[in-house]
């Protein structure tokens, strides 16, 4: 029976690298992929791009209303066989359609590799994330580094540079002054200490 997998860690860890790297793999040996990616990541618009600037197309661009189960079913039927459905940036899938991937490795026998960030800029789940943690036959995690050398494991999120730690959950790297850094808890929570400060001294 094939699984549905979950790579997961933060920011900076190589995770879209690692995916178009599997991708080269199966096609390598002469068989097919599905490459798919939330409509809602406005990074690299219908492209998975890694920070090491590979990209590739996807093929399915996901709505939120998207049934995934449906959509590759269709798409196998038309196009396959496919041996492998990779997703990117799974953070930002539904419940349910994190459901769906689980029903395609189940059902449909293709093996579904998801990758995302477990938590948010505030340390809370992703719905896509939880879901998959909760239902994925198999968990893994890709490591990264802090500037201070611990593990990274906090995605601590930037505006014009600065650290924030309120606001709403969706905002792209790269997008608005938008950026984010993997950090280590112990410096997560210093950054977050500062930024309190600087609030209540009216900064």
């Amino acid at each position: 029976m094939a699984k549905l997998y979950f790579r997961f860690g933060a920011m900076n860890c190589g995770k879209s690298t690692a995916l178009i790297q599997v991708d080269h793999n199966y096609r390598e040996r002469g068989m097919n992929t599905i490459l798919i990616k939330p409509g809602s990541d406005l990074k690299g618009d219908d492209e998975i791009v890694s920070r090491l600037e590979l990209s590739r197309n996807v093929d399915i661009l996901a709505g939120p209303d998207d049934n995934l189960f449906d959509l590759i079913n269709k798409y196998n039927i038309e196009n396959g066989p496919f041996h492998c459905i990779l997703v990117d940036e799974a953070q930002f899938l539904s419940n349910a359609q994190a459901d769906q991937l689980f029903e395609v490795a189940v059902l449909q026998d293709i093996p579904v590799i998801c990758y995302g960030l477990r938590t948010d800029f505030r340390l809370e789940g992703f719905p896509g994330s939880e879901r998959l943690l909760l239902l994925a036959h198999s968990l893994e995690e890709l490591k990264t580094i802090c500037t201070c050398g611990r593990k990274a494991m906090a995605n601590a999120r930037k505006v014009d540079g600065t650290f924030v730690f309120e606001g709403e959950q969706l905002a792209i790297d790269g997008h608005n002054n938008v950026t984010y850094q993997a950090l280590c808890a112990q410096c997560y929570f210093r950054h977050k200490q500062e930024a309190q400060i600087r609030k209540a001294q009216g900064e």
